[in-house]
């Protein structure tokens, strides 16, 4: 298929990316809308007054995701990308279903452990960075990166009206409806061929993708991202029930900011990617997030000042979110894309846990204010890192596009 010589998203490439995101939105959708809720519902289950288990529960999920996002990755470059996504969804309903029909933690950390082993992540990304040109790709990854935000943000308004009327059990069996819904959405609508000429080359040495310097820097960038991420949320809802906002009036907060943060990351990422400027871009994005953490911790009382420095962090959040797997995907072998995202969205969920294991452990030793600085911190030093990157190859350029 020829490849339009325009600027623009080809409708086949916008076709792809915005299945392929919708396919994370409808996971994480089901995902997500057990969060708010499901704490309250483990009392209800046998063995569920133990908090450890509950946080185990919770917890399960991360873990089996990231032990398995480099095999599924792997595969999907051996196997292809569609039938390795249908068979991780087909296990994700699984586990979904399972914890649905569970009467204690056990089996509901059963099914969500079962959940988490239908690792997609890194096989939907590199199937997104198969279907679109260099140009376009940060664009097509920041749908996906919205599609979370979003969903995340949605969930936060949707589980309480929910739980009362079909409670956890009914959103556990409906998140297993939704991914039923998005095999579909595979089959039928997402593009059986890509809409850019996919390269060619020597088969990757695992090894050398594993040791690159390049994707090194990336992957430790997307483990420190996620961990602030989690180290954050672990206080600031604390923070804001502290301050007069009760837990179910949060999303009054969440939403807007994340509404808005997409509407500033927009243009940004748009001239950057049309100049050549993404390197800038980048470093100054890890800059807004670190700002934020330096405002969280002089903001003062006012609820207000929270939700701008939030919107600060989202605004960065979301612009490095869409750029870091994007540059991977650059940078990786196209015949080891599946395995360098695996490895991408390995280090992302091993920062999720890092940053929810850490931020207990700061908050318990040092109090609320010590995990921002820890962010801070880790922050600058990723920042440090990010400045040894070099030029990133681009496709059909006449040269590298510097980052």
């Amino acid at each position: 298929m020829t490849v339009p010589s325009d600027s623009r998203m080809s409708p086949l490439e916008i076709r792809a990316s915005v299945s392929l995101a919708s396919i994370f939105a409808l996971r994480l959708l089901g995902l997500f809308l057990i969060l708010p809720v499901f704490a309250v519902y483990a009392q209800s289950l046998s063995g569920g007054s133990n908090a450890t288990l509950v946080g185990v529960a919770l917890g399960i999920y991360g873990l089996t995701q990231g032990l398995l996002q480099i095999p599924y990755g792997a595969a999907s470059d051996r196997w292809g990308r569609k039938p390795v996504i249908a068979a991780g969804l087909v296990v994700f309903a699984a586990g979904s279903f399972v914890a649905a029909v569970a009467t204690d933690i056990a089996w509901t950390i059963a099914g969500r452990a079962i959940q988490g082993a239908g690792a997609i992540s890194a096989a939907v990304t590199a199937f997104i960075a198969d279907s679109t040109r260099d140009e376009h790709r940060t664009k097509a990854m920041a749908l996906v990166g919205g599609s979370v935000a979003l969903t995340f943000a949605g969930s936060l308004v949707l589980a309480p009206l929910l739980y009362p009327s079909i409670g956890v059990r009914g959103l556990f069996a409906l998140t297993g409806v939704l991914v039923v819904i998005a095999i579909g959405v595979l089959f039928w609508v997402v593009p059986t061929s890509s809409g850019a000429p996919v390269e060619h080359d020597e088969v990757a040495s695992k090894g050398a993708v594993f040791l690159d310097g390049q994707l090194l820097r990336l992957n430790v960038g997307i483990f420190v991202l996620h961990t602030v991420l989690m180290a954050m949320f672990v206080v600031i809802p604390v923070i804001l029930v502290q301050r007069g906002l009760a837990l179910s009036e949060h999303w009054k907060i969440y939403l807007p900011t994340v509404m808005l943060s997409f509407a500033l990351m927009a243009k940004p990422l748009i001239v950057a990617e049309r100049r050549g400027r993404i390197r800038l871009l980048f470093l100054g994005s890890i800059v807004l997030v670190l700002a934020a953490q330096l405002g969280f911790l002089l903001m003062g009382e006012r609820v207000g000042w929270m939700a701008f420095w939030l919107l600060i962090f989202f605004t960065g959040f979301n612009i490095l979110e869409a750029s870091l797997p994007s540059l991977v995907s650059r940078i990786a072998p196209a015949s080891a894309k599946g395995l360098a995202l695996g490895i991408y969205n390995t280090a992302q969920a091993l920062g999720l846990f890092a940053g929810g294991a850490l931020g207990g452990v700061i908050v318990t030793t040092w109090g609320y204010e010590a995990v921002f600085v820890f962010a801070a911190i880790v922050l600058a030093v990723w920042w440090l890192v990010a400045l040894g990157m070099r030029a990133v190859p681009v496709a059909n350029s006449s040269g590298p596009l510097p980052i």
